[in-house]
């Protein structure tokens, strides 16, 4: 078995900003380095993104950066750094927030217009990831509403508000995400994360944005909507996020494993990487290990099949951010040995057969070839797959059966091997790709080797594209024994 095949996302910040910290991330595991654009001004994320490469240079592979638009997030107007504890069964006020308004014990300012005017008695509310939990009792007309506290706690800063989504309509991406977009469209980021998310058509007005740029869209299923939508969803995204503290919020808690598992088998399948996200080793923001059942969370995430899983608060702000990516390195590597990679790939196969009659001939060819290199590496025991890829796909398609042996992406494009970072299993290498299939199957083997990832005799396979195509397409396959 090859090393770590689960990508390891992690949130930079303030705790990440020293050199020798962020350095220490890369080297423990980190693959993909994420930056919230909700906190701090658009300058200090530049600043971070500087640094991100600087440090990939010093540690010798390609590191990506997904950044994270804050989306159509409502929060309070300010408890305090302090905070203030609200308590179960107590009554308080709902008011819409004005310039310089701070929330209190007995009111809080919600800074969205029109939002609490919305509210009616029975509808619930949440702050924060959903510990404080309120429920309308009363409307007083023109002055906010009552709510009773069915659930306390202390609250901090400007927690979000989450609110019932039928009624109170919140779309992305905002004004602020365009804003925010613009400010980053040369720093060359490889892929984004669009929050809240609730159709295809919030993912189709990123790229929009977007223009020409060739990052990759990574849409946030943290909405009932999205979750319903979600097939189309991942047809028109690059990947998605299983955001799983506001889903929490906005829907049942115990739905929520089992949306989980549904987001990331529909992700992998449609060979989209798929990252696991929210509290994965939460108490690490202040303790030097993770608890038991975190521990158990990470693992499952693993057996259900997640591309990468993510740090949060535990690298931001945490008290050890390297020991936080040891840890999470350590335990998806250990997960990795019982998963089911046989079972996982047999199901796949069955389904990708079900789901293609209505898909482009491109995509057909691609899935058929890259469903042929899977079942050879398990009849023919090879070494390693090679997937010669311009765009990245070849790779991602071969991933998703989460074949036992090393993939091997080689590209001629930097980013395109920063964003495959991203992808479960596969290990990113630069490669120039001139002259014939037959001469670009050469110098990948002959690449591999250098690597140390094949030796002589090893039987490999080698995806590659013909270039008489119209359009680009992978439809050759080799099998080659390593001389």
């Amino acid at each position: 078995m090859p090393g770590r095949r689960t990508k390891i996302v992690a949130t930079v910040g303030p705790a990440s900003d020293p050199p020798a910290v962020l350095r220490g991330m890369l080297e423990a595991g980190t693959d993909v380095c994420r930056l919230g654009l909700a906190h701090g001004p658009l300058e200090a994320s530049l600043d971070r993104i500087d640094r991100v490469r600087t440090a990939a240079k010093d540690v010798g592979r390609p590191v990506g950066i997904l950044i994270d638009l804050p989306g159509p997030k409502v929060r309070t107007a300010p408890f305090g750094d302090d905070g203030v504890l609200l308590l179960s069964g107590s009554l308080i006020r709902l008011t819409e927030a004005a310039p310089g308004d701070i929330s209190t014990t007995e009111v809080v300012a919600v800074e969205l217009p029109g939002a609490v005017d919305a509210l009616q008695p029975g509808d619930r509310v949440a702050l924060g990831d959903g510990g404080v939990a309120l429920v309308v009792t009363e409307d007083v007309s023109g002055d906010g509403v009552v709510a009773h506290v069915i659930s306390g706690g202390v609250v901090r800063g400007r927690p979000g508000v989450s609110l019932p989504e039928d009624r109170i309509a919140l779309r992305s991406p905002t004004e602020d995400d365009l804003r925010l977009l613009d400010g980053m469209r040369h720093a060359g980021v490889d892929a984004v994360a669009v929050s809240f998310v609730q159709t295809a058509e919030d993912v189709a007005a990123i790229r929009l944005a977007m223009g020409h740029d060739a990052a990759m869209v990574v849409a946030k299923i943290e909405t009932g909507p999205a979750v319903a939508d979600l097939d189309d969803i991942l047809r028109v995204s690059d990947g998605v996020m299983v955001a799983r503290g506001d889903l929490g919020v906005r829907l049942p808690l115990e739905d929520v494993p089992h949306i989980q598992k549904e987001i990331i088998r529909s992700g992998v399948a449609h060979g989209k990487p798929v990252i696991t996200a929210t509290q994965m080793l939460e108490s690490m923001v202040t303790a030097p290990t993770p608890t038991r059942a975190e521990v158990s969370d990470v693992a499952n995430a693993v057996f259900d099949g997640t591309s990468a899983v993510m740090l949060s608060g535990e690298t931001a702000i945490g008290v050890d951010p390297i020991a936080a990516v040891e840890a999470m390195a350590r335990i998806t590597l250990r997960a990795e040995r019982d998963f089911d990679y046989r079972g996982w790939g047999t199901r796949l196969g069955e389904q990708q057969m079900a789901g293609l009659h209505d898909a482009p001939t491109t995509v057909r060819i691609t899935s058929a070839i890259t469903a042929a290199a899977w079942r050879a590496s398990v009849d023919a025991d090879l070494a390693a797959i090679i997937a010669c890829t311009n765009s990245g796909t070849t790779a991602r398609m071969i991933s998703r059966f989460r074949p036992t042996c090393p993939i091997l992406a080689m590209t001629p494009y930097e980013r395109t091997a920063r964003q495959l970072a991203m992808a479960w299993g596969i290990t990113p290498h630069l490669m120039e790709m001139h002259g014939t299939p037959d001469i670009i199957v050469w110098h990948a083997v002959e690449a591999a080797s250098r690597l140390g990832v094949v030796r002589p005799g090893d039987l490999v396979a080698v995806l590659v594209g013909s270039p008489a195509d119209v359009e680009p397409t992978t439809d050759t396959l080799r099998l080659v024994r390593v001389g």
